[in-house]
């Protein structure tokens, strides 16, 4: 395993040279591109260099599906009540029976895709001002820096819900690394844990510095790294504990509101699929040609997919509607758990169920019968785009500010209603409203309903401090048995045991 740590490369290219006089500033890495005309070494060359640094962050929210999307879902859906753990083994049981350690392989790659992902931000945000490549504007150099922030601070965020304390770079070395000064710089390649505040802190001042030059929302082009993305994720990042400020999670719901989100009216746009013939079932002779819609009003962030650059994660989760039998010959991730349906059921939610579950038959029974097998559905194409963020979740936690901030059960209950309303159901009943612990238990499922199989469900239950007393007492069949049941040291996963290995700066997380 390579640790991609932020500067990491540079002393890579040392090593590999057998020599620590090795000079490697003529010699293009990513750290640097060669030399400027006064022959100062620097990270990015011209204003072509930061343009292509900038794309490698856009194909990252498109391309990186396994470590923020796949595991993220494992953890999120299958180490909560959502979901089974769907396709047994040493990578994926241990999220379903509470069993995980620090050798766990996906938690490796999860580091790692992490961890290189701030290296690539990092590579425009420290590199860009020393371009002198005139036909860089000063207009675009804020606006790449400010989008390079709102990456870094998106993976910050998952990051440090994951693990909790984790390094924090955000600076680089572009120095010549000697037999002399190794002994300074090993600090900065093998750096130590940052408090789990200050890692929020930075967020905060990454996500506020790129309000000032990111891009405004484009209601045709949600890929972008808007002001807009930047909004929501404050919003999420004031509803965790750590820099919990009810006010402000009202504030930035409020400014995406006038930014022009709404709830689409139609739910299945969200997921659906266009079909060549839509008076026929799916199948070999009748594949999905699109998605649906793409860039609803609804959607802050999505990760899109066309022909010849589709969305290969659908296929670990259920058939491809536009690829019927493809890869359909072994069990799936994330299978639904009967514990949810019962929740979809409970509530008579037919219309947010059929977005989110179907059952097939196939040839496996590990959780169901065979001949009728439940399956992730929210993402069911190659087309289908992954949604990182959208209105509903914001509107669901400016409902949470509500009742925990402001005690104004009222108010919330109509944010609720509003998203009960669209998918079929009844307005909150007036014995719900008048109590605010039947409010945030009504809040939590509301949030289960309509977000599941989007990454949030752990989350919530962590931010609400209900992982015990919900995930400890599930009666569900189909659920294998909890190896440990979840306490305070579940919150957080362990720090990757070769991580560890490496660098002997870091400490594994309590409870591992």
């Amino acid at each position: 395993m390579k640790l991609k740590y932020l500067f990491l490369y540079g002393l890579l290219l040392v090593f590999a040279s057998c020599s620590l006089n090795y000079n490697p500033v003529d010699t293009y890495s990513s750290v640097t591109q060669g030399v400027d005309e006064q022959g100062n070494s620097v990270i990015l060359k011209d204003r072509a260099a930061v343009l292509n640094q900038r794309q490698v962050l856009y194909n990252l929210v498109r391309d990186g599906q396994e470590y923020w999307y796949l595991d993220v879902l494992l953890l999120a859906e299958s180490h909560s009540d959502n979901a089974y753990a769907g396709s047994p083994g040493a990578e994926t049981t241990p999220f379903e029976v509470n069993s995980i350690e620090g050798s766990n392989p996906n938690l490796q790659r999860d580091w790692e895709g992490y961890m290189s992902n701030v290296t690539a931000a990092n590579i425009l945000i420290c590199g860009i001002d020393s371009v002198t490549d005139p036909a860089l504007t000063a207009a675009e150099r804020e606006q790449y820096k400010a989008e390079a922030k709102i990456f870094r601070a998106l993976v910050y965020f998952d990051m440090v819900r994951i693990w909790g304390n984790v390094p924090l770079i955000t600076d680089m070395v572009t120095t010549n690394i000697t037999s002399k000064n190794v002994t300074e710089f090993y600090p900065t390649f093998f750096p130590p844990q940052t408090d789990e505040k200050t890692v929020y802190q930075q967020i905060e001042k990454d996500l506020l510095d790129a309000l000032v030059s990111a891009p405004d929302n484009n209601p045709s082009d949600k890929t972008l790294f808007t002001k807009s993305v930047a909004r929501a994720l404050l919003t999420k990042v004031y509803a965790e504990k750590p820099l919990q400020d009810y006010d402000k999670v009202i504030q930035y719901c409020d400014a995406l509101t006038a930014d022009g989100f709404a709830l689409v009216s139609d739910y299945s746009d969200l997921f659906g699929v266009v079909l060549q013939n839509p008076n026929s079932p799916p199948g070999l002779d009748n594949p999905a040609v699109d998605a649906k819609a793409r860039n609803t009003k609804e959607t802050i962030l999505e990760g899109q997919y066309f022909s010849g650059n589709m969305n290969w994660a659908t296929w670990m989760f259920g058939r491809e509607l536009d690829n019927w039998n493809f890869y359909f010959t072994w069990a799936k991730w994330i299978t639904p758990s009967r514990d949810l349906v019962a929740a979809f059921n409970s509530e008579g939610d037919t219309k947010r169920f059929n977005e989110s579950i179907v059952f097939y038959p196939c040839d496996w029974n590990i959780y169901y019968p065979a001949n009728n097998y439940a399956f992730m559905y929210k993402c069911r194409s190659g087309y289908n785009s992954i949604i990182r963020y959208r209105y509903a979740d914001i509107l669901l936690l400016k409902a949470e500010a509500l009742i925990l901030g402001k005690n104004d059960l009222n108010s919330a209950a109509a944010i609720i209603n509003q998203i009960r309303v669209r998918a079929g159901l009844p307005a909150l009943s007036a014995s719900v409203v008048a109590s605010k612990d039947a409010m945030v238990d009504a809040l939590l499922k509301e949030r289960r309903l309509e977000l599941a199989f989007e990454g949030q469900r752990w989350f919530d239950l962590v931010r609400l401090g209900k992982v015990e007393s919900v995930l400890n007492n599930v009666k569900d069949a189909g659920r294998p048995a909890l190896v440990y049941p979840y306490t305070q040291y579940s919150y957080n996963l362990p720090i990757p045991q070769d991580v560890l290995d490496q660098n002997p700066n870091l400490v594994q997380n309590p409870g591992y």
